[in-house]
């Protein structure tokens, strides 16, 4: 299988599957000389690794982080970074009736379609579990960037569950860390709770909306055409598992909108242009202005649930299919983690493209 692999300077390959050994990310391109240990990293795997609470997998993964290459004395070499991460609590047979059947809703018929093989063990490759990887990799984005950017902060919450939204005027970035979905809506959050238990225990799963903002982004990141960086964003979020759709600033809300709501009107600040309003999501023609950069995706619903789907086996008999096992509710919830450490890669990727051919040539708007 190939395609394992993005970024352009700044490249990340994961590995593994979801039922293995162990899993990780092999992460090129690093700068040497920026500080890095395990701990580091498991500060953000440690979001997102499963069991946290009721509402996630019950599958208990400590999800520990090893660097086995491109470090010495805490700091990166500049060589490859070799990242792995442990397998420690498969349950395997939990998928044992579905070795011949194909989940709807699921990447098991595609896999084998495209492939000849599935491993049907937990999904494999197309498993979220892949997640873990990236995260990790996310982990090293983040120290490169508080190096050589240190004004840049990620975050990344939920906006809705279902059809369930949070509101806007209610946002306390505060209380993001402070309920299991990541919500700054605490309000939204206890409605969550509710629904979300009602779901799980009628077998069900639901989708979700995540938002993830990065604040401190130079302007100039990004090329016209083939090079945006919001085409990189927008492919970054859209390879996570599950994700089914990407909006940059106001996305499909756009097309609502008359030319004259949309145009973010330019004033000039103390410390250059500032903005009336960010309906671009901080990128015009593909280049970052220096406002936040806003990304919103949508999750589509777990696809291993417990209730009963008509669904075909490999031999083309008809059949019916239900999903044991420990499986996320809402899968949004862990993929919050997931959608900083892409968010992390891409700026800093696109930060490196941007010193290496640009470097201090940039215009200068105002005094000089």
């Amino acid at each position: 299988m190939s395609l394992n692999t993005f970024g352009h300077l700044f490249r990340v390959t994961t590995w593994g599957e979801s039922h293995g050994p162990a899993l990780g990310a092999t992460v090129d391109g690093c700068p040497p000389g920026i500080e890095l240990d395990e701990a580091m990293l498991q500060t953000w795997l440690d979001k997102r690794k499963p069991g946290q609470n009721k509402y996630t997998t019950q599958r208990r993964e400590p999800d520990a982080v090893r660097i086995l290459s491109g470090a010495f004395e805490g700091k990166t070499t500049g060589t490859p970074l070799q990242l792995m991460i442990e397998n420690t609590d498969q349950r395997s047979k939990d998928y044992g009736d579905i070795a011949e059947k194909f989940r709807p809703g699921h990447a098991d018929i595609t896999y084998f379609q495209k492939y000849g093989i599935r491993d049907y063990r937990g999904g494999g490759r197309s498993s979220a579990r892949e997640t873990a990887a990236r995260v990790a990799a996310g982990g090293v984005a983040r120290a490169a960037l508080a190096a050589l950017a240190p004004g840049v902060q990620i975050t990344g919450y939920m906006v809705q569950m279902g059809p369930r939204k949070a509101d806007p005027a209610r946002y306390d970035m505060g209380q993001i860390e402070q309920n299991p979905f990541w919500c700054p809506d605490a309000d939204a959050a206890a409605d969550w709770a509710e629904y979300l238990d009602q779901l799980r225990k009628s077998g069900e799963s639901v989708g979700a909306v995540i938002e993830v903002v990065a604040r401190g982004v130079p302007a100039g990141l990004g090329a016209p055409i083939y090079g945006k960086l919001d085409t990189d964003i927008a492919a970054a979020m859209m390879s996570i598992n599950a994700v089914k759709g990407v909006e940059i600033g106001e996305g499909m809300a756009a097309a609502c909108l008359t030319g004259s709501e949309n145009a973010d009107e330019i004033f000039m600040g103390n410390d250059g242009p500032r903005y009336s309003s960010n309906h671009a999501g901080g990128i015009l023609g593909g280049i970052s202005t220096g406002q936040d950069v806003v990304c919103r995706f949508a999750v589509k619903p777990t696809s291993s649930i417990l209730t009963t789907r008509k669904t075909i086996t490999k031999s083309g008999e008809e059949t019916e299919i239900i999903t044991k096992g420990r499986h996320d509710p809402c899968v949004g919830i862990r993929a919050v983690p997931v959608g900083e450490a892409m968010m992390a890669c891409v700026i800093l990727d696109h930060l490196l493209l941007h010193r290496g051919q640009v470097g201090d040539a940039g215009g200068v708007i105002g005094p000089r």
